[in-house]
Order: structure tokens, then sequence, then C-alpha cells
């Protein structure tokens, strides 16, 4: 699916404005706010915005889980350590897209054989980035996390070593394509799909994946896309028997390429460099500034502010990894 950003972008907008106030009401009752938005007149399904909304609604209940039942989050991290350790080094980069609040993120760290060089999260929710930076530093684990949008990852070609997901996916159904897209394009070494294998789940389980509007056809899609798919299964471990989770793994076809670089941000905008540093990423290039908030940095092309001058006022020191 091709992405028009302005058309997006003024869509996004309105569809905040719309359904904003009816989403935070119908979590205030109780309500499944997703099945509230696609009910919704006009509705776009799991849109963008309905995702966001809901998600940062839902902000610090998954860390609130984690404690409820270590066992079943040490399980579940552990998993997913065993299928990454064959691609990461001591000098390795690491990315988990849609993040949340890093519960699953610092369990793989500490988990891992090797201590990547750079570790890195993104979320659609600036509030669950928030309780995930508190995570990450009660559990004695490190990562640079940001706000950004699963299709314009503010991040240069092939420049993350390993890329996964552990459920993130999953709501964007119809959009399989060009999110799998974009996740090979940042890609240097795999793409780690951990989501619901809807051609593996029973009739039960895929009736409530249709109904939630979930992914289908991952590994069909990725190997469209001119894709090596080297395993698609089932895993063992799964906490929900009606979202069955299971792995889609992708390897890009230069394997050899060098571990390791420095991370490099790009305008989600207009694809040209940006420069980091502790209160906002600056594109020289083109004026644009993505502020930083209570130091979690906002990379959505929603977040970009026009101001020319920020790289000639701004005299901060830049931020490790940037």
């Amino acid at each position: 699916m091709k992405y028009d950003l302005e058309d997006q972008l003024r869509t996004d907008v309105t569809e905040l404005g719309r359904l904003i106030l009816g989403m935070r009401a119908a979590y205030a009752r109780g309500e499944n706010v997703m099945e509230y938005a696609r009910k919704t007149a006009g509705a776009l399904g799991n849109s963008p915005v309905s995702t966001l909304i809901a998600y940062d609604l839902q902000a610090g209940t998954y860390i609130a889980g984690a404690r409820a039942n270590p066992e079943a989050r040490a399980r579940w991290c552990g998993q997913l350590a065993e299928i990454l350790n064959p691609y990461i080094s001591t000098q390795s980069s690491i990315l988990e897209v849609g993040c949340g609040e890093a519960t699953t993120l610092a369990g793989v760290l500490k988990r891992l054989d090797n201590t990547p060089r750079h570790a890195l999260g993104f979320d659609i929710s600036w509030s669950r980035c928030a309780h995930g930076m508190t995570w990450l530093e009660e559990n004695g684990a490190s990562a640079r996390l940001f706000v950004a949008d699963l299709f314009e990852i503010p991040l240069e070609d092939s420049s993350v070593d390993v890329v996964y997901t552990s459920h993130s996916l999953e709501p964007n159904g119809g959009h399989e394509e060009a999110a799998i897209k974009e996740l090979m394009r940042i890609a240097r070494h795999a793409v780690v799909l951990v989501e619901p294998i809807y051609e593996l789940a029973d009739a039960e389980a895929q009736e409530r994946m249709r109904s939630h509007g979930y992914v289908q056809g991952l590994k069909e899609i990725a190997e469209k896309l001119g894709a090596t798919v080297r395993d698609c299964r089932l895993l063992d471990y799964c906490g929900n028997p009606l979202n069955p989770s299971g792995l889609v793994l992708i390897e890009k076809t230069n394997m050899s390429l060098p571990e390791g670089s420095d991370i490099q941000w790009r305008c989600p905008l207009t694809h040209a460099p940006l420069i980091a540093n502790s209160t906002g990423f600056y594109s020289p290039g083109t004026g644009l500034v993505y502020p930083v908030l209570s130091g979690i940095p906002l990379l959505r092309t929603s977040h970009a502010v026009v101001a020319s001058s920020f790289g000639l006022l701004n005299v901060k020191k830049p931020v490790c990894g940037g």
C-alpha cells in the first residue's frame, strides 16, 4: 500500500479530533476503546490515530501485568532472546518496533548472550515510552526510546542490524505490505516478526483475529517483497491460545554488511538527515525540528516544527548515539 504523507497528515488530524473525546469516555466506562473506534461513524478500522489513543490510554497496564506475572514475562522474553541470539554480538544494534512500556525489550536485553552496542525501541505513544524508560531503569537495562510511526521510521536505510516486533504489527490488518517493507528498509541483517500467525491458527482464533482487524499473510507478503524467510512457525509458548504467537524470520540478502556503525537518524517527512541533541532533532537541509519531550524524542511527521534558526541558536551538546 502506498502512503501519501500529506493526505495521511490531514486524515490523522481529523481522526484525532473526531475520536479522542469519545475514546477517552469509552475507556472511562470500561469499554474496549478500539471496538468503539471501529464502530464510530466513518471509522477507518484500526487506524494509526485510534491505535495511538488506545495505547496511550492504556499506558502503565503492561508494566502492571509484568509485575503480576513475572514468570510468564521471563518465559516470553527468554523465548525471544533465543531467536535473536544468533544475530547479536557486542557490536550489534537492535530495535524493537512498537516497544510499548519496554517490558519485552528490557527482558530480552537481560537474556541475550551478548549485550548489543546500541539498543533502541519506539512506540506511537509518548506515555508508553515514558513508562518504558522507568521500567528500563528499574530493571537495570539501557535503551534509547523514541516516539515514531511504524510506516515512517526515522532511521536511515540498513541502519540497524536486527529489527524485531512483539505483537506490534498485530492491529495493522490491511497494511501488512507497507509495514514489512519499512522494517526491511531499515534492517541491516534480519527482521524478526513475532506476531499472531493467522494461517496457522485454528478457526476460533482466526475468527477473533478477523474481528479485531489483525494482520494476515505475513510470510507470503514478505516473500512477495523478495525477502528470504528462514523460518515460519508457531512458538512453543504463547500467552493467549486465541492469539497464537508465531515467528516469521526474515534475513536480508547481504548478511556481510559490517555491524556496529552509529545510529543514523532521518526526517520521517523529507528523509533528510537529522542531527540529534538533548532538545531536538534538527534537519539542516530543511529547517525542520522534532522536539524532545521529557527526554523522549518525538519523531512522527505530525511533530515536525519549522524552525530554521534552531541549528544556529541551539548550543546543547549532542546526545550519545546521535
